[in-house]
């Protein structure tokens, strides 16, 4: 049974980086769609960042266009999302999944537990 393990999260100033990996344990991606959410109080979950399996198209939440960026190495079967210019409203977990119906902005059914990432002012 494939599980998704996220790693990375951590505390960080505003202005600060972090790279979040995600990692395929008993499996692999394949060639589904892969995604990065973000589950925050207040906000809900959001789709944060998604890519296709070869990672010609890409997608992003308006909130994070410019400064974060999803990428994937399928032969390590690894998803990466850098940070850049955090701000306090990125905090949340961030969260890995695969998507099942080929679109970015579809149905994600596989889901990681999450990594927390804390951004302080």
């Amino acid at each position: 049974q494939v599980r998704l393990v996220e790693s990375g999260g951590g505390s960080v100033q505003a202005g600060g980086s972090l790279t979040l990996s995600c990692t395929a344990s008993g499996g692999s991606f394949g060639t589904y769609i892969m995604g990065w959410f973000r589950r925050s109080p207040g906000k809900g979950q959001e789709l944060v960042a998604g890519t296709t399996w070869a990672g010609g198209s890409t997608m992003y939440g308006e909130s994070v266009k410019g400064r974060f960026t999803i990428s994937r190495d399928n032969d390590k079967n690894l998803l990466y999302l850098r940070m850049n210019n955090l701000k306090p409203e990125d905090t949340g977990i961030y969260i890995c999944a695969r998507g099942e119906d080929g679109r970015i902005d579809g149905a994600y059914v596989l889901w990681g537990q999450g990594t927390q990432v804390t951004v302080s002012s």
